[in-house]
């Protein structure tokens, strides 16, 4: 409980206080009360722990399922329109945004939902959809859709999500993990490339089109010589 609130004093600078935090944070009010409906969930009550998630989303506009398994030190933030699965699975030191999706992929049993590790950043309208593992230290862009395994340390943007930026698992800073303007842009990155290659060929066109010119001219001059050797063979002009 305590956890909660000392990373939401650590990741949000707009945090004065900490009774601040514990009176006006919904998302910090919706892991409390998912802790509670976790517990009811684990002892197999029917019901009820459906009931404490339904007034946490009332509440909160946040919908975690009471099965879902979110370790302490988890900070949704403004937490508008998030998701969490039933198997969902989520380390401690992670940091959800608004509209983020921990969801499935269809009407599978079992296992259906994301494992998230240990310090992940999932960007405002994510979505993580599937049994799939998001390692530690992970970003992930505002509005990326996850259906793969990343690996520990990555950056991952788009749709479908792709690495933009492999990662040796080690952690960030806290600086670098809400630095959300250096995600790299991966569409950017290929125009530029393009750019470079159409650049580079037209160059090369540009110096085949000059050695055209000269042969063409150097043709144009043989074929002169020629003449002029044919008239003159013949006594033309004598």
């Amino acid at each position: 409980m305590f956890e909660n609130i000392k990373i939401i004093k650590k990741f949000d600078p707009a945090a004065k206080s900490y009774l601040e935090i514990i009176l006006c944070y919904p998302g910090l009010h919706a892991l409390w009360l998912h802790k509670l409906a976790h517990l009811l969930y684990r002892l197999k009550l029917p019901i009820i722990p459906r009931l404490f998630n339904y007034i946490s989303r009332f509440l909160t506009g946040i919908d975690i399922h009471p099965g879902a398994k979110i370790a302490p030190g988890v900070f949704i933030d403004h937490g508008a329109g998030v998701v969490i699965g039933e198997t969902a699975i989520i380390g401690s030191g992670s940091l959800i945004f608004q509209g983020v999706t921990l969801g499935g992929t269809g009407k599978e049993t079992g296992k259906r939902h994301p494992t998230i590790g240990k310090n992940v950043v999932i960007g405002a309208g994510a979505k993580i959809l599937g049994n799939i593992t998001v390692e530690d230290h992970v970003r992930i862009g505002a509005g990326s859709v996850v259906m793969r395994n990343v690996p520990a340390g990555c950056t991952v943007v788009g749709i479908p999500g792709k690495v933009v930026k492999a990662g040796d698992g080690t952690s960030d800073s806290m600086e670098q993990m809400l630095d959300h303007n250096q995600m790299p842009d991966p569409i950017a990155k290929v125009f530029s490339v393009l750019l470079e290659k159409v650049e580079t060929q037209q160059q090369l066109i540009n110096k085949l089109y000059e050695k055209q010119q000269l042969l063409e001219k150097s043709n144009v001059n043989s074929r002169e010589d020629d003449l002029f050797l044919q008239e003159f063979i013949h006594g033309d002009g004598i």
